[in-house]
């Protein structure tokens, strides 16, 4: 960490140790694992030390994430507006997890600029916006989980850690690596290790986390990866691509597409994958990639995205068809990069 981001978790520090409040959690729209686990193992930590502390989500999370034992509430705002916004009114702080642009939060963003109080932010992602008073941002980190574990210990609040707060951190670092597969260090690992100390069930986290979908998601993997998936090899490149229509036939609940981008990299000599799911209005479009080919800069530059060197996110306005089709015709632009980066 930097040393302007020392001196922030200072002042942070000094916040949340000054008295008895009232803190509101808030995760991004469509909450992934990491943001959920941020979410719950900081709110765990901070519920020990003596605060009262509820997690506000903009809306619901896939179930295979509804599994943890922290004691933290969480409120969905779609579902229960009056009790969440009640909560807004009578917190004190506000922390924002796992992402750094209020918009990300949904139909929580103007709550979350109208909140009168200190606000928070501790994320992972790059190009941060201002909408905060106390800004830890690190792209260096694998995960915001990995984030939040060092800077509370830095803040002081090492020993109000818990087993379910160890839980939650580890299943943040855990799916925002892919099971430790990229965005990896060895704090990655230190992290991990120190997590360990508090006596989690790995082997109980990991069947949670991937072997706890059900049969209609795996239907729909085996779709996708027989029908949907086209490889590109004289680009190291492959899309899977997925209408409402597909989704609708395979019953899709949220979180069941989690992790397809990821299989096209396990081809021999493919280096970059996408995923295109059709919605309302757009197209949902994810990105990853092997060695040092940018998935962000790609998305950026293409899809109105960002993210990470290899793990991006991004959308598209354009039609689903037309979507594909301008994906395929950017490849050539990227052939050079494609087929020298190395893994």
């Amino acid at each position: 960490m930097k040393n302007t981001e020392i001196e922030i978790i200072t002042s942070i520090s000094a916040l949340l140790k000054a008295k008895a409040l009232k803190i509101a959690i808030v995760p991004h729209e469509n909450p992934d694992g990491d943001a959920i686990g941020s979410a719950l193992g900081l709110g765990q930590v901070l519920k020990t030390y003596g605060h009262e502390v509820k997690v506000l989500s903009p809306n619901s999370y896939p179930d295979f994430l509804k599994w943890f034992s922290a004691e933290v509430p969480v409120l969905m705002y779609n579902e229960d507006k009056k009790t969440a916004k009640n909560w807004l009114k009578v917190a004190d702080v506000m922390i924002c997890v796992d992402f750094n642009d209020a918009s990300r939060a949904g139909i929580l963003e103007k709550k979350i600029l109208e909140f009168p109080y200190k606000k928070v932010m501790i994320d992972h992602h790059p190009y941060p916006k201002e909408f905060c008073d106390f800004r830890i941002s690190e792209t260096s980190y694998s995960s915001t989980a990995e984030l939040v574990y060092d800077v509370l210990c830095k803040a002081g609040f090492q020993s109000y850690f818990s087993q379910s707060a160890a839980e939650a951190l580890y299943t943040g670092i855990l799916t925002d690596t892919g099971g430790f597969s990229h965005n990896i260090s060895k704090n990655t690992f230190r992290v991990a290790a120190e997590l360990l100390n508090y006596d989690i069930e790995t082997d109980k986290i990991q069947s949670a986390v991937f072997h706890n979908f059900s049969a209609d998601r795996m239907k729909l993997l085996g779709f996708c990866l027989n029908e949907k998936m086209q490889v590109f090899p004289e680009y190291r490149a492959a899309v899977i691509s997925i209408s409402k229509k597909e989704l609708e036939h395979f019953n899709f609940q949220p979180g069941d597409t989690e992790g397809f981008v990821n299989y096209p990299l396990s081809i021999k000599n493919i280096v970059f994958s996408a995923l295109f799911i059709e919605k309302d209005g757009f197209v949902k479009a994810s990105f990853r990639s092997k060695g040092d080919f940018p998935a962000n800069a790609f998305s950026a530059e293409n899809f109105n995205g960002g993210g990470h060197l290899n793990a991006a996110g991004g959308e598209s306005e354009l039609s689903f068809e037309d979507t594909l089709t301008k994906f395929a015709q950017l490849l050539p632009q990227y052939a050079h990069q494609l087929l020298n980066t190395t893994i």
